[in-house]
């Protein structure tokens, strides 16, 4: 499987940490790699470059020179960089297959991945999915979250990558395969870059269909766009966030439920939880249910989730100062996120500081849930 990349030249596109772990990968494996980074090097990226190119990488920054982009068997992409950005029409026309370091590392190794994507809650649903699968395998929260999975493909202790997706990174991976595909929910986000709204859905919506076709689809069936496309899913489906069908997970009388084939099991009740919101349940339900399909007894989950740790700033409890309680929720990026943290504090004092930069969405709901729930604004940036 790995002797393929021999005497092979493979272009590696942005010196981000995704861009390092597939050239250090390929290296290892034998191929020719060469980096190339549009920016200019700063002087903190001296030191890397240093180690890369010491092992026999070619790196090149400020530009995309036709020296490196010519002649490649393959190109691996940073996620951030566009589809139509100038050096992915030049490997357009000089038919190189471009693929995300997801895809490379899927490629590189039989053991099973569990990708979650979704507008938000991706990054607490792949952490509680790890720690909880964690009880019983090693399993690797990975991609956007934790390390690259190049970085963990060689070591033969790992049984599960757990991998955070975003958009970007999907929509260069036209041959990963799931065996666990997770939707967390959709609503409008990188329009500047997908193009359009459907682009962007698109791109997260591969991983549930043919030809990529997990063996389980997990879904929120809270989420209308996800509760119809759920009829079109490939594999097993399962919906969470509701009581809906013979495969779901929902909230009932205070607590989680799991059902399989009709059969309801009782998993956790929701004051056991180390974390509040609506969301999080969400986030709770979708790992529970990817628990279960792995084999995780309701024991072990439930001790798993009692033990998680919310990762930082995601609606994160962080210091409490003379009756005043301190949330950082600085990971929400987009009017949506920003709602559901608001939301989890009704009947609260609360003191929100926003700021960000336009992303071209709708902020009207937003700021009637502000108008409603909030009693202090601090607008930064």
């Amino acid at each position: 499987m790995l002797s393929q990349w021999y005497d092979k030249k493979v272009l590696v596109i942005g010196l981000s940490k995704s861009g390092i772990a597939a050239a250090k990968f390929l290296n290892r494996h034998g191929a020719d790699v060469y980096i190339t980074e549009f920016s200019e090097a700063k002087p903190s990226d001296a030191e890397k470059i240093e180690e890369l190119e010491k092992s026999g990488i070619k790196v090149e920054t400020g530009g995309h020179s036709d020296e490196f982009i010519n002649d490649c068997y393959i190109a691996v992409t940073s996620p951030s960089v566009p589809m139509d950005s100038d050096i992915m029409q030049k490997l357009k026309e000089r038919k190189t297959h471009v693929i995300s370091e997801v895809e490379l590392a899927f490629s590189q190794t039989s053991k099973p991945f569990i990708a979650i994507t979704g507008t938000n809650g991706k990054t607490t649903t792949t952490a509680l999915t790890a720690h909880i699968l964690s009880s019983e395998y090693k399993a690797e929260p990975c991609g956007n979250y934790g390390n690259p999975p190049c970085d963990l493909v060689d070591r033969e202790d790992i049984d599960y990558f757990v991998c955070e997706c975003s958009s970007f990174q999907l929509a260069y991976s036209p041959s990963f395969q799931p065996q666990i595909s997770v939707f967390t929910n959709f609503t409008p986000d990188h329009i500047t870059w997908h193009k359009t709204l459907e682009n962007y859905f698109e791109a997260k919506a591969r991983i549930f269909k043919s030809p990529q076709n997990p063996a389980f689809s997990v879904l929120n069936a809270k989420d209308e766009k996800l509760l119809e496309f759920s009829k079109h899913a490939a594999g097993e489906v399962f919906l969470f966030g509701d009581e809906t069908g013979d495969n779901c997970s929902y909230v009932k009388d205070g607590s989680i439920w799991f059902k399989r084939n009709g059969k309801a099991e009782e998993i956790i009740r929701t004051d056991e939880c180390p974390f509040i919101g609506e969301h999080n349940m969400q986030n709770a339900e979708c790992a529970i249910i990817c628990a279960k399909i792995e084999g995780i007894s309701n024991e072990d989950i439930k001790k798993a989730i009692i033990s998680f740790k919310v990762p930082e700033h995601r609606l994160e409890k962080f210091a409490e100062s003379n009756g005043t309680v301190f949330y950082n929720d600085s990971k929400a990026t987009n009017p949506e996120a920003s709602l559901v943290a608001i939301n989890s504090f009704n009947n609260c004092n609360v003191a929100l500081i926003a700021g960000g930069r336009d992303k071209l969405t709708d902020l009207g709901e937003f700021c009637e849930a502000v108008k409603k729930h909030i009693t202090t604004v601090i607008l930064i940036g």
